[in-house]
């Protein structure tokens, strides 16, 4: 009985939903790789909920990736990085609406790039400085994964 009391517990702890925390780091400003880590992003997401475990992800956005959470991106964005950034912010769109997504942008960042902060989409936290978010995520067990 006992040794059937310690399958059960071993089973059931390896059968657990597992959470995966993980911080996304952009500083590109290729908008077409923004695009397609945007779109991996999202994908990974899925995927973890589809196999029922739960996805806890932030994105900090520094440097040349601001320009996606702006609603005035085209005043900043070269003409033929335009339809990227476009998609990319879509893509941004759609993961904001998750519950277990934070999207952060820094303020820094923001104002080098000539950015207002009244023009942020209203879903992105603006931060100080998205470094020391960053280091916070990874004090707190969060896989970095960077788009450089």
């Amino acid at each position: 009985m006992i040794k059937l009391i310690a399958f059960l517990l071993i089973f059931l702890s390896s059968a657990a939903a597992q959470d995966y925390k993980a911080v996304f780091d952009c500083s590109s400003s290729d908008a077409r790789f923004i695009l397609s880590r945007m779109n991996l992003v999202e994908k990974t997401m899925m995927m973890i909920e589809k196999n029922g475990d739960t996805p806890i992800f932030a994105l900090t956005l520094h440097g040349g990736c601001v320009p996606i959470v702006s609603k005035e991106y085209a005043e900043v964005t070269d003409d033929t990085e335009i339809i990227y950034i476009k998609k990319a912010q879509e893509v941004l769109i759609r993961l904001s609406k998750k519950e277990n997504i934070e999207i952060v942008a820094c303020e820094m960042s923001l104002e080098a790039n000539g950015l207002e902060k009244e023009d942020v989409l209203r879903f992105v936290r603006i931060s100080e400085n998205s470094f020391i978010d960053t280091i916070k995520y990874q004090n707190n067990a969060y896989a970095i994964m960077t788009f450089k």
